[in-house]
């Protein structure tokens, strides 16, 4: 058996140096701190706020650099609290009982090695930027709380995504930080001599060299290959400074050290999986690496029989429904980055251009790692039953013999990590009537039937609760938003008074990508401001970042300030900015409803609207991604997922619907109450969102499936 030198004991001796850093009594704040179960154990955020929640939220919420930058003072004080120390060792107990699970091996050749090429777990490892990694970080804590083999691989982002200022005309402009690997809850994997671990790959007319750190996700392991070192070149350095970079030759770079690099991390490390999801096609060329390594198959050698002789350890999940989504690159720019690494592997390059293209015939098509993953996976799936509609119709071309019901691309729906994303006031009302441990049957129906049980009292206070929350969060952060963007200071000071918290609160927050439609709220500036400006009025929060060459996303936002103001009711529309994990847990648990405008059919998924209806807030959204299989008719309201020849038409047609519902059944539900206040009809949909939402569009229900539909064989 090979010998792994998988960080392990690379994590050991940064734990012990940490400790040492601690008084006795707190030294298991060591271990917690460098597995991200903490972040959704119940208590493991309590650890680091109740010793300064003031200076945690300073260090980005990063228990390590929080631990290491405390004053000795503060330390000594909680050491000798007894009401601390006890919430420590219930903590770490319940840690160490969830670790001492056996792992529950899924495939027998080995783990599952899950390729992404951004991962959200948690804001202090921000290498993210938005609904992609979200599901692949609820995907790795959902591997964790089922105990499956599985591990994985990706890239440390120095700089990470985009932070977002912006500027008084509501414009966005970017900037990035670096962060400090020395005080982040990350290891240097290290191998037998004591060295780092490095992977090398011929990229552009060099070699790039790359190195492994290891994080701890509760039982699952995240790998992250980084390429900050000295051997390589700034140019080289650079590719993985910043996630999505605008470059083609940094992007493909990127895609060959995810796929070709992480293939060799594994190899190095002595971790030998037994088969390979690759999330979305940005890692496709993982399958050209095992291929160069297949032994020749009986009949021939040449790359489509090798491909061939590998397809069963691997499986693809598309998330793009456009084919503009798809990313394709000109032959000279994919060979002039990516050649030499061909060329290394004894590709034919040829051969393989064919091989990425949906007419294999053309020359003239660009090169695309999703034809790629599709053509050597054994298995391809979308993300929601409309999704997979949508890609079996774009990809139908790639089977030409079969009609487009007949393709083999099937569906798993997303889902989101319940205990990540549901507020704690919502999960300790949950748990007085659904039981103990009932997160880990959190997929079961029948549980989901005892929400009847809650008392509109209990129900109503507990939305309200949340709804607070989130005020008091807008209230503190607009008043910084609009000091930074030089708005004078009455202004900016009106934000401690903005939102009501008796207000219906509607929330849109997603990526500002134009097909998103956030345009459609301000579609009729008169039917808005009727919405809003009323004793009983709604509310809108809206967040979310445009890429940084996408500047009619940018004009879209701009706008958006514009009718702002022109509005004249002051802080009843608010834009949020640097949309983020810091603050989509208090935007989806608090907003009364979730909008999700997409132009149809553009939406893949979506699992922002999950997140809402987990703490119980109601969707209003299109019949497009996850929407048009959840929706019942009875659990939230819903836009026309049909299309129009005409977009404006389209347009028109849907922003009409939207403010039709809004003032004829949203408002007049949300404000209808009985004797006692209470809005008994809202609470009855709320009830109908819980029941039949919340198994369904769990990630335990996603990982089921993938368990079951996709990464094992029927009968195995």
């Amino acid at each position: 058996m090979t010998q792994r030198f998988d960080g392990t004991r690379d994590l050991r001796r940064a734990v012990d140096r940490l400790a040492r850093r601690l008084p006795e009594p707190l030294e298991d704040l060591a271990w917690i701190a460098y597995n991200y179960l903490w972040a959704w154990t119940p208590g493991g955020d309590e650890l680091f706020t109740d010793i300064d929640d003031h200076r945690f939220k300073l260090a980005g919420e990063n228990p390590v650099r929080f631990l290491l930058n405390l004053p000795e003072r503060d330390l000594l004080r909680v050491a000798t609290d007894e009401s601390y120390l006890e919430l420590l060792e219930s903590v770490a107990r319940r840690m160490e009982a969830e670790l001492a699970r056996p792992v529950t091996q899924v495939v027998p050749e080995g783990p599952v090695a899950y390729l992404c090429a951004e991962f959200a777990v948690h804001q202090s490892l921000p290498v993210y930027s938005g609904g992609l990694g979200v599901l692949a970080g609820d995907y790795l804590k959902e591997t964790s709380d089922q105990a499956l083999d599985v591990v994985g691989m990706g890239l440390l982002y120095r700089r990470g995504y985009l932070h977002q200022r912006m500027d008084l005309s509501g414009w966005q402009h970017e900037y990035w930080v670096e962060a400090n690997t020395g005080q982040m809850p990350i290891v240097r994997v290290r191998g037998e001599d004591g060295l780092p671990i490095k992977v090398r790959i011929p990229v552009w007319d060099a070699e790039l060299v790359a190195q492994v750190w290891r994080v701890n996700v509760g039982h699952t392991v995240l790998y992250l290959l980084d390429t900050e070192l000295k051997e390589n070149t700034p140019l080289e350095r650079w590719v993985t400074s910043r996630l999505y970079e605008g470059s083609h030759d940094v992007r493909l770079a990127q895609y060959a050290l995810l796929g070709i690099g992480g293939m060799r991390a594994f190899e190095a490390m002595g971790v030998n999986p037994g088969l390979f999801h690759m999330n979305e096609g940005h890692p496709a060329l993982a399958s050209l690496e095992v291929a160069s390594r297949t032994a020749q198959p009986v009949g021939g050698g040449d790359l489509t029989a090798r491909l061939d002789a590998g397809r069963d350890r691997f499986v693809f999940t598309t998330h793009t429904p456009v084919p503009a989504g798809n990313e394709t690159y000109s032959p000279e720019e994919f060979f002039r980055v990516l050649g030499h690494t061909v060329d290394e592997m004894g590709i034919d390059r040829a051969q393989l251009a064919a091989l990425t293209r949906v007419d294999e015939s053309s020359t003239s098509e660009p090169m695309g790692f999703s034809p790629l993953a599709i053509k050597c996976s054994r298995n391809t799936n979308a993300v929601s039953r409309r999704h997979g509609e949508v890609a079996r119709g774009m990809w139908n071309p790639l089977y030409p013999q079969l009609t487009e019901a007949e393709v083999p691309i099937g569906y798993v729906t997303n889902g989101v990590h319940l205990p990540t994303w549901m507020a704690e006031t919502m999960r300790d009302l949950l748990g007085k009537v659904l039981g103990a441990d009932w997160e880990r049957h959190a997929n079961d129906p029948s549980l989901w039937a005892h929400v009847d049980e809650i008392s509109d009292v209990d129900l109503w206070n507990a939305r309200c609760a949340m709804r607070q929350d989130l005020v008091d969060m807008v209230r503190d952060r607009i008043v910084v938003d609009r000091l930074a963007r030089g708005d004078d200071v009455g202004h900016a000071m009106s934000g401690l008074d903005a939102f009501d918290p008796a207000n219906l609160t509607l929330g849109f927050a997603r990526r500002l990508a134009t097909y998103k439609r956030l345009d459609l709220l301000f579609h009729d500036v008169d039917r808005l401001r009727r919405i809003i400006d009323h004793d009983q009025g709604a509310q809108f929060l809206i967040a979310g970042k445009a890429h940084p060459l996408d500047n009619e996303a940018k004009n879209v936002a701009k706008n958006l300030f514009s009718v702002e103001r022109s509005l004249d009711v002051p802080n009843r529309v608010i834009f949020l900015e640097d949309y983020d994990l810091r603050v989509a847990p208090a935007l989806v648990s608090g907003c009364d409803v979730w909008l999700n405008l997409p132009r149809p059919p553009m939406e893949a998924s979506g699992t922002s609207g999950m997140k809402a209806a987990m703490n119980g807030s109601l969707n209003l959204s299109v019949l497009d991604g996850w929407w048009s299989e959840g929706y019942d008719g009875r659990n939230g309201w819903a836009i026309d997922g049909s299309t129009l020849d005409d977009p404006h038409a389209q347009d028109e047609r849907d922003a009409n619907i939207l403010y039709d519902l809004l003032e004829r059944e949203v408002k007049p539900m949300f404000f209808s109450r009985d004797a006692n206040g209470i809005p008994v009809q809202w609470l009855a949909r709320i009830r109908a969102s819980l029941r039949s939402l919340a198994p369904t569009y769990s990630s335990a229900r996603m990982v089921d499936d993938y368990v079951s539909r996709v990464y094992r064989r029927p009968g195995a």
